[in-house]
This record gives structure tokens, sequence and C-alpha cells, in this order.
């Protein structure tokens, strides 16, 4: 799906920047006058707490080393419990989807209007489940599908591991029922249930995706979604239902809201995020400075000193997860392609890498159910940029991407990674859409990527693009794992052409 904030990181930094500028400097002159902090200083309560059981209080280079690991770790926690309070707890907002355990259907694709999270998928339409695992598992039943149309369920936790998968690919498109526990959860799996998954967290997430062929389809759609049941385990089995869970009074958050809030919403979601082997030590690290479940981190109660640091910390972690971004996958024709997304054991505590996937577009399936080439830049390496370029992509005869169930390339807006408003509503051309498109003479397929229409007889290969920076995503479902291919991602025997300037 590719999930994550209204606006990058990194603008939201550059709102700071003078503030950051003059801290930094403060921060060298008063290094000495770190006893002049507000007693309601998150930091300062942490290092006296760690003064008083022998720990080492920390210098203010290590306030901005600790801070900047608090934003590489949590990054994808932080975006995740802004999406989750948008969809499933604030049932006043504009993005608000369903309550927990109750599934919402979108029958329709994604569009501009869609602003809760970036990088969105307009191929398929949704459905979306947030599920509270506190009281009882949650039975998932989908519905006999056409073998021909994808669809898959992606489960994903509060840490954003994919743990799981029902669908085409996973489990086939025949009728079945799948269970979903919570860490705590002791049992054996029910009869009439094909397979338990487990998430690391108490609260998470069902995506579906449902195979939308053209705008006709979209009835036939409906009904593949309406066939997808969600219901407690108890009423699965028929058999009473244990006592609720105790109310939760969630800390608000909004994905609009994680530039100026980061800290205080990690704060709200590691209530949700019990500690692992992997994070136990981070976790501690974090603490020293007053980040932590249960703590208020308030930025405008710090002392000047370690606003300066905290900010400094956080420019560094964004730094650190663009430059990942940048380098830590394979650049392919100035495609980037990598294995972003997986579970807990693909991760393997590298929060860099899930940092990065997260920025990169959060939910995000794993490289086999989906490979997703991502480029802001042209064969040269020229930043793509509407205003000042059309440019083209064209697959030769026989290479369009191989896939075992269907391929798009979408279009976003380059500042904010949004679909963009455009005059005939096309955000995407996928794979089902080729039939209607021209071919070159020698059979390869052109795409028109230009804020102007290239002309009527084109129009059906034109992806509109904004006048301004670019940003191409391309999907390939259910990859091919036989050559050609493209996996291994980012190593396999297909290559996906590069963008060319044309004027």
């Amino acid at each position: 799906m590719t999930y994550a904030a209204s606006k990058s990181i990194e603008e939201s930094i550059s709102v700071h920047s003078p503030t950051i500028t003059i801290c930094a400097a403060l921060a060298l002159a008063l290094t000495a006058l770190v006893g002049c902090a507000s007693k309601s200083d998150p930091i300062s309560q942490a290092a006296r707490a760690d003064k008083a059981a022998g720990v080492p209080v920390p210098s203010l280079a290590e306030t901005k080393a600790i801070a900047e690991e608090a934003f590489i770790y949590g990054l994808p926690i932080v975006m995740n419990y802004a999406v989750m309070n948008e969809y499933a707890i604030d049932k006043g907002g504009p993005q608000f989807k369903a309550a927990f355990n109750q599934i919402k259907n979108e029958p329709r694709v994604y569009t501009y209007q869609d602003t809760a999270v970036i990088t969105p998928n307009s191929d398929t339409p949704y459905s979306i489940l947030w599920m509270d695992l506190r009281t009882e598992p949650i039975v998932l039943s989908v519905p006999a599908v056409e073998k021909r149309r994808y669809y898959s369920v992606m489960l994903n936790d509060g840490n954003t591991y994919n743990f799981g998968y029902i669908g085409s690919r996973a489990t086939g498109n025949g009728p079945g029922s799948y269970m979903v526990v919570g860490p705590d959860w002791k049992g054996e799996t029910p009869p009439g249930v094909r397979k338990v998954f487990t998430s690391t967290t108490p609260f998470a997430a069902a995506v579906y995706r449902t195979q939308l062929f053209n705008p006709k389809d979209m009835s036939n759609v409906v009904k593949v979604q309406s066939g997808y049941k969600v219901q407690p385990l108890s009423a699965f089995l028929d058999r009473t239902a244990p006592p609720a869970a105790p109310s939760i009074k969630f800390v608000p958050a909004t994905t609009a809201g994680i530039k100026d809030n980061f800290y205080e919403y990690l704060d709200a979601a590691l209530q949700f995020v019990p500690p692992s082997a992997e994070d136990r030590d981070v976790r501690a690290r974090i603490a020293r400075i007053g980040i932590g479940p249960g703590k208020t981190f308030e930025f405008k109660d710090l002392a000047l000193e370690h606003k300066g640091a905290v900010l400094l910390g956080m420019k560094a972690g964004d730094e650190k997860v663009d430059k990942w971004l940048a380098t830590g996958i394979k650049n392919v024709n100035g495609w980037n392609i990598g294995s972003f997304f997986g579970d807990r054991n693909f991760y393997k505590g590298n929060w860099l890498m899930r940092a990065g996937a997260a920025k990169g577009g959060i939910y995000g399936n794993d490289a086999i159910e989906a490979a997703y080439p991502l480029t802001r830049v042209d064969e040269k390496g020229q930043p793509l940029d509407g205003s000042k370029h059309d440019y083209t992509l064209t697959f030769p005869a026989g290479q369009t991407p191989p896939v075992n169930a269907f391929w798009s390339v979408t279009m976003y807006d380059g500042k904010t990674q949004l679909l963009i408003k455009n005059p005939i509503n096309r955000y995407l051309i996928n794979s089902p859409m080729v039939s209607a498109m021209k071919k070159n003479r020698d059979g390869s397929l052109t795409l028109y990527i230009q804020k102007d229409s290239p002309g009527k007889a084109l129009e059906a290969n034109w992806l509109p693009a904004p006048d301004g920076p670019i940003y191409l995503a391309m999907r390939l479902y259910w990859p091919k794992d036989t050559p050609p291919s493209i996996l291994p991602a980012g190593e396999g025997t297909w290559k996906p052409p590069g963008i060319v300037a044309s004027k």
C-alpha cells in the first residue's frame, strides 16, 4: 500500500532549519548551563533519575546521538500509530475508516483527495481492518475469488512487520478462515481455521487489495469485498465472548502532526509495542533522554540546549534514512529497487532499513508479493520535473514487467508523494490498460509522462505529471520468480528501462 506521513520528514525538518542553526550555536555556548533547565524538561528529569541510580548523565553530544537513534528506531512506529489514529480511532476525522475489528471496504481506488498516507496504491480497491487483539483472536474469512483476479490480505503490526499473508499467492483463491492472535495468546488452532498468524503487538492491521480490471469491473470487486468477513473467535465458534478489554484514552495523533510531535507520538505508540530481544537495548538508551512508554516527552518543555540537540539529532536521523534510500538499494537505470518490507526475521533489528522502508512508503509488500522500483530521476540521473521536461518510458516488445498478477506505473507529486489532480483523473497506467494503448511499429510500448496531453492519438498512453518535481512508483504484483524476473529484487534478469527526457 505504501503509506506514510502526508509530508516527508525532510520537509518537516526544513521548517525548523533556522531553529536548528540557532540551537546548535546556543548548545555550544550553553554547555555549562545545563543546570538552568526547566524542572519539567523530560531530558533533565531522566538525567536526574540516571544520576540517582549511578548512571552517567548524557552530554549534549550523547543527547543528540540518542535523539537520532530514537528517530530512526521510532519512525515506522510513529507513522503507524498516526495512521491507526486517523483510520480507527478519530471517528470524527476526515480519514476515519472503521472502529477496531470492523472491516471497511472501499468500493473505489485512491485519488488525490486521499491525504492521510503517501505513495498510495491506486491499482486495487482497498479493504481496511484494524484489529484489537487484547481480548481474543480475530478470525478473517475470505470467499472464493475467480482465479484470474489477484487479491491479497497483508497483516501488519505496530512494529510495521508484515507478519502474514492470505491471498492468491500465499493461500490461493479458494475460500477459507484464518486466525490472527496477539503476542500473549496461547492456545490451539480451532476447527475450521486453516492457519494462525501471530502479531508482535496487541493492535494490528489487515490491508486487503482486490484487483480491479477496469472501471466497469467495480461491481465485481464489490462482490468480492462483500465476502470478506471479520469476527472475534468467540463468535466464529458460537461461544460466549470474554470480558471486554479496558478502554484506552489514546493520545491523539495525525500524520500531519508528526513533524511537530514526533517524540510525544513515540511515547504514546510504545505503550502498545512490547519490548523484544531485538529492541531492548535501543529502548534502554532512548529512555535516558525521557522517551518511552508511560513518559511524556514534550518538545516545548525542553531547555534551549536540549531543543537544539534533539532537533539536530532528528535531522541527522532523517539524513541517514535518506542516504539509505538513495544508496542502500540497487540502482537500475535510475530506478531504486530493493527488498524493503518483511517480517521480524527479515529486519533482524536493522532499524535503519525499517525506517527507510517506512519513509519510502509504509505498508509495502514483501518482495515476493510485490516489487517496487521507485525513481525521482531520469536515465541520466537528472531530477524528474514536469515543469522543465516531457518524458517517455518505453518497454521493448515483449519486455513489459514479468508478473503472475499485474503491473503498474503510478505518478506522484515529487514534493508530497501524493497522487496529483489532473484533467483525465488518471493516476497510473497498468497492464490491464495496455490493450487500449497505442504500440510502436516495433511492438514496443511507450508511456508519455508529462503535464500536458501528448495529443488525442496518444492520450491512452499518457500518464499526467505535476508541474514540478515527479516521483514514480512501479509495482509488480506477484512477480515471477523464474527468468525473466525482477527477483531477487534489484538483481534479477529483468530490468526496468530508464526514463528519457524528450524535451
